[in-house]
């Protein structure tokens, strides 16, 4: 098959992804990072005076639960390979979504897909994990692999870092972009605890490149030997960071504020310095 080479590049399997998911479900998900996000994203919500008819939720993970503060909440479940949305054209007054965009291969293309969905004046809002999210881990893994294999396989995930996801959205056509990271760190008894609850997450890796055959026993074990080593408090107990990105940005609408035009200053700066009283 001849690939497109300017179709975005495949990181993720999200057919696996969909696995994952539904293997989470099963063992009984662990909800408290997707519960904190959802909560903080309603008080985000509540800061704003606009007011939203229409609102579509973009693949969150069980959905947000918005039905008892929007007329109408239409949710776009991960159910495809192909990162198409499902909507028209300036349909919807508000886009949101929680902890789903880290696992997009075309990030650029689905932001463009959810401004064009916007009507003017709407708003789009969502956290995605990113930033130095799982850092310890992955250089516990890096390290355990060096030393046990003489190699290093991917095994975490590349995240956004925020200042692209800002250029993302300035890209995307949306006004007034705004970005900020909330840094949460939990922790754990082990480094396989923190690994059962990504299971639980359905966050474990699902990229294309990782690696097919099982870790080494030993691997694993110096692992979680190097992870308390380098990242324990102590009380002995290891810290997991996790980075979420919040994202936000309007479809233009001629009300908003707009940035002054090259040259149309009415006052000099050299003047404002002359006049400013000197000390």
């Amino acid at each position: 098959m001849v690939q497109n080479p300017s179709a975005a590049p495949v990181l993720f399997d999200r057919a696996l992804l969909r696995q994952r998911l539904a293997r989470a479900e099963k063992l009984g998900p662990a909800t408290f990072l997707f519960d904190r996000v959802a909560e903080d994203l309603g008080d985000r919500l509540q800061a704003v005076t606009r007011q939203f008819a229409d609102v579509a939720d973009i693949w969150s993970p069980g959905g947000l639960r918005l039905a008892d503060r929007f007329k109408a909440v239409e949710p776009i479940e991960l159910a495809s390979d192909i990162e198409t949305l499902a909507l028209q054209p300036e349909s919807v007054d508000l886009v949101v979504s929680a902890l789903a965009l880290q696992f997009v291969n075309d990030l650029p293309g689905v932001l463009m897909q959810m401004r064009r969905s916007l009507r003017p004046d709407g708003l789009l809002l969502a956290a995605m994990i990113g930033g130095d999210t799982l850092t310890e881990l992955r250089q516990s893994f890096a390290a355990a692999e060096a030393e046990r294999e003489g190699g290093v396989s991917p095994r975490v995930a590349p995240f956004a870092d925020v200042r692209d996801v800002g250029g993302l959205l300035q890209r995307a056509g949306l006004a007034l972009p705004v970005t900020d990271v909330d840094r949460i760190v939990v922790r754990y008894d082990g480094a396989f605890a923190l690994m059962a609850d990504l299971r639980r997450m359905g966050a474990t890796n699902i990229l294309v490149e990782r690696r097919r055959a099982p870790t080494r026993r030993a691997t694993m074990l110096r692992m979680a030997e190097i992870y308390a080593e380098r990242f324990a408090d102590p009380d002995g107990r290891i810290r997991a960071t996790f980075d979420v990105i919040w994202l936000s940005g309007w479809a233009p609408h001629e009300s908003q504020p707009k940035p002054l035009r090259p040259g149309s200053a009415t006052a000099s700066l050299e003047e404002a310095v002359k006049r400013a009283p000197r000390r």
